[in-house]
């Protein structure tokens, strides 16, 4: 593995300097009006971030800080414990994002998806290419992935939440006790610990083994080799699958490698855009 450098600049000034904060309105399948959260800084290739089914766009926060001086850097923020009925499951998150980007991105860009959020991207880079310049996956379902919502009580308490959200970490001390002041929240909302059981099974059910190899965009994966959601074998499951994939492996990590590994990660992304550029791998696409 490369090398991990300590010493990578954070921009203090410039257009690189200040995030933008809007709210755009995606239609969901059933006609429903699903308002999303958008930050975007920086300047360079666009690389736009997926969260995971309890994750922010801040869960990304440390990444871009440190590679928006060479990349344009837009976090995708969708309600998923919100989504209800039809609108709840892993299609229609797909849909919603892949509006997002035909409607609010000119040309391709590359897709960051942390688990959930990294199914979602493989999804869009399978059903429209055009729309995909490359993919970085972190702990992607769509192959292997260890359900961490079995069992799940209809109002989970706060220490049942604590548990489970520290099980994405290799080192607890990383985990946020926002984030689970903000789940136990959600999740006791009317319906809220439904959704999320619901979106967990159906990407649970749409297994991508027979589809990775129709993915030819070149794909980075970063991989936590203690993540016990999403084991090592599943990135190297990608890895073998998909014709133009190679991986990072991040010792002392779990899940959340952006969370608990965020120098390293963004050495990786950084470095991955370079050699987009290297190969040649257009940032537009052809008029």
């Amino acid at each position: 593995m490369t090398p991990v450098r300590t010493d990578i600049q954070e921009p203090t000034q410039g257009p690189a300097a200040e995030p933008s904060r809007s709210v755009v309105t995606l239609k969901s399948p059933t006609g429903t009006a699903i308002k999303a959260d958008v930050v975007q800084s920086g300047i360079g290739p666009k690389v736009i971030f997926l969260h995971g089914l309890v994750g922010l766009n801040e869960h990304w926060e440390d990444v871009v800080r440190r590679i928006k001086h060479k990349a344009h850097c837009t976090t995708l923020e969708l309600p998923l414990l919100e989504l209800r009925g039809d609108d709840c499951s892993l299609w229609s998150v797909v849909d919603m994002t892949t509006q997002f980007l035909d409607e609010h991105t000119d040309g391709p860009a590359v897709l960051v998806g942390n688990s959930f959020g990294g199914h979602v991207a493989l999804r869009i880079a399978h059903a429209r290419p055009d729309l995909v310049r490359a993919l970085i996956l972190a702990g992607s379902s769509g192959l292997i992935e260890r359900t961490m919502v079995k069992g799940a009580p209809v109002r989970p308490s706060r220490e049942w939440l604590e548990e489970k959200i520290g099980e994405l970490f290799y080192d607890k001390s990383a985990m946020n006790p926002g984030d689970v002041d903000r789940a136990h929240k959600l999740l006791n909302e009317r319906g809220g610990a439904r959704a999320m059981v619901k979106l967990s099974k159906t990407a649970r059910r749409d297994n991508m083994t027979d589809d990775l190899g129709d993915i030819a965009c070149p794909t980075l994966l970063i991989w936590g080799r203690q993540d016990i959601v999403t084991p090592p074998s599943a990135g190297q499951g990608f890895t073998e699958l998909m014709p133009d994939a190679r991986i990072v492996w991040l010792d002392g990590c779990g899940h959340a490698p952006m969370l608990e590994s965020p120098v390293p990660f963004a050495q990786s992304v950084m470095d991955f855009l370079d050699e987009l550029d290297q190969r040649g791998i257009p940032r537009s696409n052809p008029r």
